[in-house]
Parts: C-alpha cells; sequence; structure tokens
C-alpha cells in the first residue's frame, strides 16, 4: 500500500518521472514536524490491531472477545495466552501485535 501511495504522488507521465523533492521518511513525518503526514499503513495497521486487543482486555464480555476466548485462550487471559494450533488470520494478527500493549 505505501508503494501504491508513493506512486501515486511519484508518479510519471509519458515516459518522465516526477521530481522526489523529499524522501519517504521525510513524507512521513508528522506535519508538526515538518513533513506531510503520511501514515505508514504497516505501523498504522499493527495500532489498530493492539487496539483490538485493548477491546479483548477492556471488554471481556463483548462477543469478538467471547468467541476468540472460548477458542484460543480458555483458561488464561489474552495478555497470557498464546498462539495455539491452528490459529484463525484474524486471531494470528491480533496476538502479533500483544507487544504493543
Amino acid at each position: 500500500m505505501d508503494s501504491m501511495v508513493s506512486r501515486y504522488w511519484w508518479g510519471h507521465s509519458n515516459n518522465t518521472r516526477k521530481i522526489h523533492w523529499k524522501s519517504w521518511e521525510a513524507l512521513c513525518t508528522p506535519k508538526w514536524v515538518g513533513g506531510l503526514g503520511f501514515r505508514k499503513l504497516a505501523a498504522f495497521n499493527k495500532a489498530m490491531l493492539a487496539k483490538q486487543g485493548w477491546r479483548l482486555l477492556k471488554f471481556p464480555n463483548s462477543l469478538l472477545a467471547s468467541l476468540l476466548r472460548a477458542k484460543y485462550y480458555l483458561h488464561a487471559d489474552f495478555l497470557s495466552s498464546s498462539i495455539g494450533s491452528n490459529p484463525s488470520f484474524t486471531w494470528c494478527s491480533i496476538f502479533d501485535a500483544k507487544p504493543l500493549l
């Protein structure tokens, strides 16, 4: 996704490339520091997955928390859970973001 955004930003037309005025790192710095505030989508995705993990902790009686608890961490809490056997893509993604919590 980052490469698609950068291709749009620095795209080309008629076999000529646009000038790269700043590096991608500089574009991704916050606006208040002098960048353009673009988000690094991998880091943003990891933050959103960690937020889902936080919701599992904060709202243990929600439907998602109940389903994941029944399948992956029945006798433990989310922070001390393990990846388990044959995990779903959703559980693997949330589990990988657990160190951020």
